[in-house]
């Protein structure tokens, strides 16, 4: 580097090896200028020096935003001044921690602290993007919206971890059914012998009942069932008779030509229903066929079975059958006493459903509702 008074010509320095005595030269031999270009370059060294421990200070993990929204302080005391904001889900590098704190850098630069129960690892995220990508493509057994501000969790249960946060109202589509221990620790003292305040045996831990979900953005976790109302049609929910709906499906559509005075199509469904308490060993125990009367006009029981071991998904599609032609079809998961699924095939040929029996299953005689009266 060359240096003249009156006309400074730094060139190129690399700051990690700057030595003023080899570099410096002057044009003309006062002290005075030396110290002065001396002071000079040692602002100039110390200022790149600051800059560069600021971008290499070393980054302790990755974690991710896990609250709606969160705010990034200058300091870990009571009286603070945010420095910005953070939303779900977002990226952040964690620098330094201190007690319930964390201190953070954004995408963007920017640099505060955090509580750190508004974070999570990257192991977490990493599981709800393999949770995702497993249930991606899984069929939807039902259409629900959220009653609450819901998180996302990636395990079933009030304790486990989750990543993102849905808005009440926001519309999720179900895809599968679990069970989790109300309390956590509730099963060691059923094993233990414990007693409820009645002095009674515990028969066994609170269970409750968990939906695996996928949202608007193609998000999947798991939530509480009682924070998702199933949008079942009203048409159809009003003959719930006190039982839950656990998934409904379009079957097809009929031609109505007097519906409301006009040419309409009409949806027939089939609907899968159980008693309407958590913790139940099946995700559901009948299924109902409902089909539309063109002639009343009201939708009427096609078909119901009882006492099912039904397992989630149940599957509809279509399929031909030669002189019916093409009908729908829907496939059930039974579970036997031993624990073991097998699949049970059923076509609609309105108003009759019938099983379409399996290679070498034998026949068996169909349970349509009593009188098709109006259910």
């Amino acid at each position: 580097m060359e240096v003249k008074l009156g006309e400074v010509k730094l060139g190129e320095v690399n700051l990690g090896e700057v030595n003023l005595g080899k570099i410096v030269k002057l044009s003309y031999p006062s002290h005075l200028c030396r110290r002065a270009l001396a002071f000079a370059l040692a602002a100039v060294f110390l200022l790149g020096l600051s800059a560069c421990n600021r971008k290499g200070r070393r980054v302790l993990e990755v974690n991710y935003v896990s609250a709606g929204q969160a705010t990034l302080r200058d300091q870990v005391v009571t009286i603070y001044n945010r420095v910005g904001t953070v939303k779900n889900g977002e990226r952040v590098e964690v620098l330094e921690r201190e007690k319930r704190f964390s201190r953070v850098r954004t995408a963007g630069g920017i640099e505060g602290w955090i509580e750190q129960r508004y974070l999570v690892d990257q192991t977490t995220y990493d599981g709800l993007q393999k949770l995702t990508q497993e249930n991606l493509s899984d069929p939807v057994q039902s259409p629900g919206v959220l009653r609450n501000d819901t998180n996302l969790r990636l395990t079933p249960g009030r304790e486990t971890e989750h990543l993102y946060q849905l808005s009440a109202g926001a519309r999720v589509s179900v895809l599968k059914r679990a069970t989790a221990e109300k309390q956590p620790g509730a099963s060691a003292l059923a094993k233990s012998g414990g007693k409820t305040s009645g002095g009674k045996a515990s028969s066994g831990p609170a269970l409750e009942d968990w939906w695996l979900v996928r949202d608007a953005q193609n998000r999947v976790g798991w939530v509480l069932s009682r924070m998702v109302d199933i949008d079942v049609p009203l048409e159809v929910a009003q003959y719930a008779e006190g039982q839950r709906f656990v998934a409904f499906f379009v079957l097809n559509q009929v031609q109505d030509a007097g519906k409301e005075g006009g040419d309409k199509k009409i949806s027939q469904y089939l609907c899968a229903i159980t008693e309407p308490h958590d913790g139940l060993p099946y995700d559901y125990d009948q299924i109902r066929v409902f089909t539309w009367n063109v002639r009343k006009h009201r939708y009427e029981t096609a078909y119901r079975e009882h006492g099912l071991n039904g397992a989630l998904p149940v599957t509809v599609t279509s399929e031909n059958f030669d002189k019916e032609g093409t009908l729908p079809v829907f496939i059930l998961h039974v579970k036997d006493d031993s624990g073991n699924t097998s699949e049970r095939k059923y076509k609609l040929n309105t108003p009759m459903v019938r099983r379409v029996l399996a290679t070498g299953e034998q026949k068996q005689t169909p349970k349509p509702a009593t009188n098709r009266r109006r259910r």
